[in-house]
């Protein structure tokens, strides 16, 4: 099964071990392998399957240099989703958003990242979990994703105030956790997650007619 991948390509912008030690080239490289050892654990097993021990033999690495880039699997987690996050931004840029409206373009960036996390429902919920807990370092890794997010978002939605586009983002960013976690919770298929973004996207966009702003239409055709 195809997950996401931590090759380097793209790293989030750590720069830092927990201590607060500069990351070498070679040290990078090491903790790309063990977000990769998280995400297939992840995908295969779930969040009971991250366990770090087992992350460090998939890795190849000693489990004590794991804990010197993540205080604690929920942490490391949440690295794992600031990959996914990024290497959604960067397939954005070079498979630009389509839709005649800049509404259109916007549903087309959220149900994009829908479909990757339906492909992994497992590795999904995993992640989920993870986001939900107040271990250190997690807080962080969220604000990473939700600098992504905003990336995305901001070159779509042009025109409005910064104000107005922080709290765009931020609604859809409540809207997006509490679909997931209706799904996680078993109250929702989810498949739902991006039906509810839209729907949130339409209707905080109706209030700019240049965006091309609606009321939610029906799933479209994928």
């Amino acid at each position: 099964m195809a997950i996401p991948r931590a090759d380097g390509a793209e790293h989030p912008p750590v720069t830092t071990t927990m201590d607060g030690s500069p990351l070498s080239g070679k040290q990078l490289a090491r903790r790309d392998r063990v977000i990769q050892a998280a995400l297939e654990l992840g995908a295969e097993g779930g969040y009971e399957a991250v366990n770090m021990r087992e992350v460090a033999n998939r890795a190849r690495v000693a489990l004590g240099t794991i804990y010197r880039y993540f205080g604690s699997k929920d942490h490391l987690l949440a690295a794992a989703m600031v990959e996914w996050s990024g290497q959604l931004q960067g397939r954005l840029a070079q498979v630009p958003a389509r839709g005649a409206t800049p509404a259109d373009r916007l549903v087309d960036v959220l149900r994009r990242g829908c479909r990757a996390l339906e492909r992994h429902p497992v590795l999904t919920a995993a992640l989920v979990k993870a986001l939900a807990s107040a271990e250190p370092g997690v807080a962080a890794a969220a604000a990473e994703v939700r600098g992504h997010i905003t990336a995305m978002t901001g070159s779509i939605v042009v025109g409005v105030s910064d104000d107005e586009l922080e709290g765009i983002i931020a609604v859809l960013q409540h809207v997006w956790y509490s679909s997931l976690t209706s799904w996680a919770s078993g109250r929702t298929p989810l498949s739902t997650v991006g039906d509810e973004l839209e729907r949130a996207a339409r209707l905080l966009l109706a209030a700019h007619p240049h965006l091309g702003g609606q009321m939610a239409r029906s799933r479209p055709t994928q």
